[in-house]
């Protein structure tokens, strides 16, 4: 079992930035990838970033540039910084842990909201 907690979400003018943690526990040894994904009313679930085992990145086009996904090891926690926020970020934002075995855990989401 994995337990996701995530934080930073939040309302933001744009062109602002905010910082999203994800902090895994339980059986964290067993991750393959972490990420985050968005969802916006009205619109299905995409992929916003992701991280790798090894440390290799993924980026939706649409955040290439502005977003940045990290990871602390030894917190056992993902970040997503953003930057450059566009009204068209806005959704809820969930942190996404999948394991070896391509299970996904997820977080309960953050809302982010960028005025424009």
């Amino acid at each position: 079992q994995v337990q996701l907690v995530e934080s930073g979400g939040g309302l933001v003018q744009a062109g602002g930035s905010l910082r999203l943690s994800c902090a895994a526990s339980g059986s964290t040894f067993s991750m393959n990838a972490m990420g985050w994904y968005r969802q916006a009313p009205g619109k299905q679930r995409e992929l916003v970033a992701s991280i790798s085992r090894g440390g290799s990145t993924n980026y939706a086009d649409s955040v290439k540039g502005r977003f940045t996904i990290s990871r602390d090891n030894a917190k056992n926690t993902v970040y997503l910084q953003m930057n450059s926020l566009k009204p068209e970020d806005t959704a809820v934002y969930s942190c996404n842990f999948r394991t070896l075995r391509w299970y996904d855990y997820w977080g309960q989401g953050t809302q982010v909201t960028v005025s424009s």
